[in-house]
């Protein structure tokens, strides 16, 4: 807790000790209370008990811990990409996605003093890059920092006007902060979607529709991807995301990272993922959780 910065420490002090009394309905989440994950799980959970975490390792550890049940993770946004290393964090933590909540996301621009004397934002890169264009319009600096409702913790206690932060607008009344801004994002579909991580996954049950995630290695040969996605081209399965990585910095073994939609009970997906493991040298399934919101055909 002696990460985040002292105007946001009570608020996560309380939130700590609620989430202590019923971890079962605890829902971890990386940043400080007033961020787009902490509403986010709010959204998703409207029973649950939000535990704010200071990194995502630290969100996910709190679950593998018991000390909440799931965790809510950002990991791609419409205007700006990849959020969350998730390839890399979760293969790591033993737990599975459960399920997918997507969530509007628009800033405020929030600090002390008058909006005209501000020279610099603070706030997560993602929101920095996803504001660029209106920050630069107003001759604002970007400052990184590890959570978009922290800087305005920050904000908060440093007190210096010419330094504001760019987070979600409730985070304003929360650390006593004035609104100078509302509505900042740099096209009208700025949507966060984030992944519910949990220690087990629950039966596959209902109609669905299903997404189902997961990560593999190719081999080092000719038109090895090729040959492993041609499964999924004959049996007719619609991939959603594809997004390849390195680790280890060899710069020879590629990794993936991607989601389908459907179920691995569905014939077609079994087929699928079947002619998958023939071609490459590991598949490893992440999850199979119902779809939060409709892909196009």
């Amino acid at each position: 807790m002696e990460n985040f910065a002292a105007p946001a420490r009570p608020i996560v002090a309380k939130m700590i000790e609620a989430a202590e009394q019923a971890p079962e309905r605890a829902v971890a989440f990386q940043g400080a209370p007033g961020a787009n994950s902490h509403i986010a799980a709010l959204e998703a959970f409207p029973d649950g008990l939000p535990l704010p975490c200071f990194s995502f390792e630290d969100a996910i550890d709190a679950v593998k811990e018991g000390r909440a049940d799931c965790a809510m993770i950002p990991i791609e946004n419409s205007l700006h990409g990849r959020v969350a290393d998730i390839h890399f964090l979760l293969p790591e933590s033993g737990l599975v996605i459960t399920g997918e909540h997507f969530l509007p996301i628009r800033y405020g621009l929030m600090g002390v003093g008058e909006i005209d004397r501000v020279k610099e934002a603070m706030s997560h890169p993602q929101a920095l890059g996803q504001c660029r264009h209106w920050l630069k319009a107003h001759g604002i600096a970007p400052v990184a920092y590890p959570d978009t409702a922290g800087a305005a913790a920050v904000i908060a206690e440093m007190a210096d006007p010419a330094v504001a932060a760019l987070a979600p607008p409730g985070a304003a009344a929360l650390y006593g902060l004035k609104l100078f801004a509302t509505d900042l994002a740099d096209a009208e579909h700025n949507m966060t979607r984030f992944v519910v991580l949990a220690r087990a996954a629950p039966p596959i049950d209902g109609p669905g529709p299903f997404m189902t995630t997961f990560i593999f290695e190719v081999k080092n040969v000719p038109a090895a991807l090729y040959k492993a996605l041609g499964g999924f081209a004959t049996n007719g399965v619609n991939m959603t995301k594809l997004e390849s990585y390195q680790r280890g910095g060899s710069f020879a073994a590629t990794e993936f990272y991607a989601d389908i939609v459907g179920s691995p009970e569905d014939p077609a997906i079994a087929r699928a993922l079947e002619e998958l493991k023939f071609h490459t040298k590991w598949t490893r399934l992440l999850g199979t959780y119902p779809q939060a919101r409709a892909r196009p055909e």
